[in-house]
């Protein structure tokens, strides 16, 4: 991405203003998504009403524009951010003229909230500032858009799908085996990338989009995901669609859903991959496991963390695949266990993952590290690779589901 041509005196108000965004950034992007969906409610259709409720989306978006204003000058060091929020605007089926709109929206957000301290100076700075960046992601998410469609087996927008199969793994998790109801072919995607589907819910008011990881290897003749039944608690509402999931969509039903997506997958090589997941974060690593399995030059260990073995996906399966094949190492953690546990080989720890278990797993110092989970999980799993075990950054590959956020404590 070459650095756009921006205003001098663009470049030095947006960045002088970074402070007050730092400090009033989520109240102005939560202020934002009011104003939005009252002006265009139709978008409430595309965004998680879920993440706005629990506050996770304003603050994504404030750490966002806040990044944007301290790096206005060199915009090309935000290109992976860049590139894993377009994979998630090309898989919600974000559009060029959608943009305008958020634009609009959010400078007048930054007025209300600011008064006097927004300038006309700061705002048409601003407003030139967002154009560039709205078209570096118009740009980015021309070519995903277009690779979408044009690789073997893909397509553009919505495609139908039939459940085929509808298989209870845990307590809280059910994997849906999906395929296409056209009969046509699956494009090969990324182990790790996720899909999303449209749920059309039978009493709501708008549609919901939902983003869900693919969590058995490409090349099959369908696609699964394996969705974890959000119950609420607290402020967080019971999760809208994967209630309707587990509840309501059998075997016959269809969905309707978008290509693959994604940036965070199993990278090319010949390097040793570590696994870490905790609870639902197994579905994109399973994925890689899967692959990985049939890949016997390329060693893989398996760590899965969950809080207790009712709750635990996929355990039986996995155990198998690491029976008949010398190349792949499982272990488990969960934080209680019983006495039907202990006699579990593949059931090793009791408590909290922690970098003494897993110093005594010998894991193998060259390896990529790929883990996933809630966000205190992988705020842990990466204090312990990073500061404890002295795993290099760039090694260390993690998946946020739902908005980014701060992954260091």
């Amino acid at each position: 991405m070459s650095q756009p041509v921006i205003n001098e005196n663009t470049l030095e108000t947006v960045k002088a203003t970074a402070a007050v965004l730092e400090e009033r950034g989520t109240e102005i992007t939560s202020h934002f998504y009011k104003r939005m969906f009252n002006n265009h409610p139709e978008l409430l259709n595309i965004f998680n009403q879920t993440n706005q409720k629990i506050g996770r989306q304003p603050k994504a978006l404030a750490n966002t524009v806040l990044a944007a204003a301290k790096n206005i000058d060199q915009l090309e060091t935000l290109l992976p951010v860049v590139k894993n929020i377009a994979h998630k605007h090309r898989s919600l089926q974000i559009k060029p003229e959608h943009y305008p709109i958020v634009g609009e929206n959010l400078l007048a957000a930054m007025q209300e909230v600011l008064g006097e301290a927004a300038t006309d100076e700061v705002i048409t700075a601003w407003e030139e500032a967002y154009n560039v960046i709205a078209d570096v992601f118009i740009s980015v998410e021309k070519e995903m858009y277009q690779e979408a469609e044009e690789q073997d087996g893909g397509w553009e927008g919505f495609r139908t799908f039939t459940v085929v199969k509808k298989v209870p793994e845990s307590d809280v998790i059910t994997s849906f085996y999906l395929r296409p109801a056209d009969g046509g072919s699956l494009p090969l995607f990324e182990p790790g990338q996720y899909i999303t589907i449209k749920a059309d819910i039978p009493g709501e008011d708008y549609l919901h989009l939902r983003q869900y990881s693919l969590s058995d290897a490409p090349n099959r003749d369908y696609f699964r995901i394996s969705v974890k039944r959000e119950e609420g608690g607290g402020q967080a509402p019971d999760g809208i669609v994967s209630t309707f999931l587990h509840r309501h969509m059998n075997e016959g039903d269809s969905l309707e859903l978008t290509a693959p997506a994604g940036d965070f997958y199993l990278q090319e090589g010949s390097r040793p991959v570590v696994l870490i997941s905790g609870g639902v974060g197994l579905t994109p690593l399973m994925s890689m496991f899967n692959t990985l399995a049939e890949d016997p030059s390329r060693p893989v260990t398996f760590i899965q963390t969950a809080q207790s073995r009712n709750l635990h996906a996929l355990h039986e399966y996995t155990s198998r695949v690491a029976d008949i094949n010398p190349h792949v190492s499982y272990h488990v953690c969960y934080d209680t266990w019983t006495e039907a546990e202990e006699k579990d080989p593949y059931v090793q720890k009791e408590g909290y993952l922690d970098a003494e278990w897993l110093q005594s797993l010998k894991l193998d110092e060259e390896a990529d590290y790929y883990f996933c989970g809630p966000l205190p999980f992988l705020r842990a799993v990466n204090r312990i690779l990073k500061k404890e075990l002295h795993i290099p950054a760039d090694r260390l590959h993690f998946e946020f589901f739902g908005p980014a956020a701060d992954i260091e404590e």
